[in-house]
């Protein structure tokens, strides 16, 4: 019974997504995605009270009860600019900027929304959560002696990303919607170039290489919408942390001997009717970075813990808190146009911001736009545009030998581009 409409649909894209693992790559809001669907991603991630698309669900799991029988593709082209500025730096080149190459990524999504016969749906979203990616090029260092590279080891950058696959089976009871879906996590990372912190890791042999290493856990999101009245919807949503399998390669880099969960996260939302034509759409939401090891310990316990320790360093992110607002314009039945803006908090202290060299994910402020064209009576066809602002964080470098002038600073800007095809059954 299950996708029997559809069902070489739903293997392609699984396929598809999961061979395009490796070189997929997203950073917003720290590293999880600003949104996951085209539509979304033109409302700047809100979400949580809105029934959209069969996409929908990746946001709030309740949100697809009421969508039909569709299917979605998505494809976002993903342009992220990182780089870092040195003051008399003591391991980093001195008085320099360097930027990251490898800024264009490929991000696609599938779901397929189908209705069952006690009212209930079933639906299945394929979607990257995003990702750290950097690579910096293997460039003269004074502070090298022979050696060359940011960190004397060559290039260097690390590669994580994180692909979820959700069942969800949702359903719609008078005002009330509610869903529950078991996700799949798989995630793959690789880090090269700093073999240089071999002396300050408990397993030297399993910090660094290049080589990209998966990773597999299980997750459980759910979530509530609730029709206050006819202009009002509310809604709820929350995922578990993710107990992920050991990184065994990077055993040595990463907290308790290659741990790297994904964390916990909750949002709440409105939807605001404003006229037959308007929407109005305002979410809230938390992620609990501080709850991973790996991610939320603090770097400044360098040369006191050793990388890869139960409570070793970490790149020391605190919690981010999100606001986004959205607002969507039915102009005629053929055409919609979308438009958000999200301010997220900065995760990155600048007393970590050596570490997050490799992870700058310090920006703040997205914009979007987007719109919907309706082909015909079953197809349609989304887009949005994404700019997010650039944002600094400065901080000190922190080896033996760096001084309070080894100033570092962060640097990251987005751009993004997404387009959508949606068939109704």
């Amino acid at each position: 019974m299950m996708f029997s409409a559809q069902p070489r649909f739903a293997g392609l894209a699984v396929l598809c997504l999961t061979a395009g693992l490796p070189s997929t790559s997203s950073a917003t809001e720290g590293y999880f995605a600003l949104g996951y669907g085209t539509a979304q991603r033109g409302l700047a991630g809100t979400g949580v009270a809105f029934s959209q698309d069969a996409m929908s669900g990746a946001i709030n799991p309740a949100s697809v009860a009421s969508v039909g029988h569709e299917l979605n593709f998505g494809l976002e082209l993903f342009a992220p600019s990182r780089e870092f500025s040195t003051g008399a730096t003591a391991m980093l080149p001195a008085n320099t900027t360097v930027k990251s190459g490898h800024d264009l990524f490929a991000i696609p999504n599938f779901a397929y929304n189908h209705p069952l016969a006690n009212g209930a749906v079933l639906n299945l979203a394929v979607y990257g959560n995003g990702g750290m990616n950097t690579s910096y090029p293997n460039i003269a260092n004074a502070n090298c002696g022979p050696f060359t590279g940011i960190f004397c080891d060559g290039k260097a950058g690390v590669d994580l990303t994180q692909l979820f696959v959700s069942t969800t089976y949702a359903k719609k009871t008078g005002a009330f919607s509610w869903g529950i879906a078991p996700t799949l996590a798989v995630q793959s990372f690789a880090a090269r170039g700093i073999s240089s912190f071999a002396a300050y890791s408990s397993d030297p042999a399993h910090m660094t290489g290049g080589k990209h290493e998966l990773s597999w856990g299980l997750g459980l999101r759910a979530g509530i919408q609730y029709d206050l009245s006819p202009q009002v919807t509310l809604g709820l949503t929350g995922q578990t942390k993710f107990n992920m399998s050991k990184f065994d390669n990077y055993a040595g880099l990463f907290e308790n001997a290659g741990e790297f969960d994904i964390p916990a996260a909750v949002a709440l939302g409105v939807a605001l009717h404003a006229s037959p034509t308007v929407t109005l759409l305002a979410d809230y939401q938390k992620i609990f970075y501080s709850d991973v090891p790996a991610v939320g310990n603090t770097s400044t316990t360098l040369g006191l813990l050793p990388l890869g320790s139960a409570g070793g360093p970490g790149f020391g992110w605190r919690d981010v808190e999100v606001i986004r607002i959205g607002a969507e314009w039915q102009h005629s039945p053929s055409m919609t146009w979308r438009a958000g803006y999200a301010h997220a908090s900065n995760p990155v202290r600048s007393e970590d911001a050596m570490f997050n060299v490799f992870a700058p994910g310090v920006v703040e402020d997205h914009f979007s736009l987007g719109g919907t064209k309706r082909l015909n009576e079953r197809d349609r066809l989304d887009f949005s545009i994404s700019y997010v602002m650039a944002n600094t964080v400065s901080g000190y470098e922190r080896t033996p030998a760096s001084t309070a002038a080894s100033t570092i600073t962060l640097k990251m800007h987005q751009v993004s581009a997404a387009i959508g095809w949606s068939r109704k059954f």
